[in-house]
């Protein structure tokens, strides 16, 4: 896309399943955006590079997701000042605690706001992106708003049997 505006980031291709659906929430309220792969292990001189350009390209809102030891979000974090949400990709071996607590518990001082594990979770941090750039957007916050009362249309006042 160009000229994005959130960066989406992630350790592998295997957090994709699960990163797709920031990417998609983001499409639907036409917020540009980019998405990478950038390992905090395996390809950290990228993850340098790419961060060290992320605010003079446009970047406000950086949306990391990763699994297992799960630093992507943090190391970000450490290298800029631009809001970092970080999104715990499930594991086989622990289910996503693993990634969650490796997120969550972050030294005072560099912050990563934190979200649940898996689809939700990169759900709301499309969300939560977008609530930050509404706040100087007013026809983004118009698009926000209607995007969450459509949801609150959709449900139903009474159960139905099947």
């Amino acid at each position: 896309m160009s000229n994005p505006q959130v960066s989406i980031i992630m350790g592998s291709q295997s957090d994709w399943p699960t990163m797709k659906n920031a990417s998609t929430t983001l499409d639907e309220l036409q917020v540009p955006h980019e998405c990478k792969i950038i390992s905090a292990h395996r390809t950290l001189s990228r993850l340098v590079d790419y961060m060290a350009t992320a605010k003079e390209r446009g970047i406000k809102v950086v949306i990391a997701g990763a699994g297992g030891a799960a630093h992507l979000a943090g190391v970000t974090a450490a290298m800029t000042r631009l809001p970092v949400f970080g999104v715990p990709i499930e594991t086989k071996s622990l289910g996503g605690q693993d990634s969650l607590l490796s997120m969550v518990q972050m030294p005072g001082g560099i912050p990563v706001g934190t979200l649940a594990i898996g689809k939700a979770g990169a759900v709301n941090s499309a969300l939560l992106a977008v609530a930050v750039l509404a706040l100087s957007d007013a026809d983004l916050d118009n698009r926000l708003a209607d995007w969450r009362q459509a949801r609150a249309d959709a449900v139903p006042m009474e159960p139905k049997d099947d």
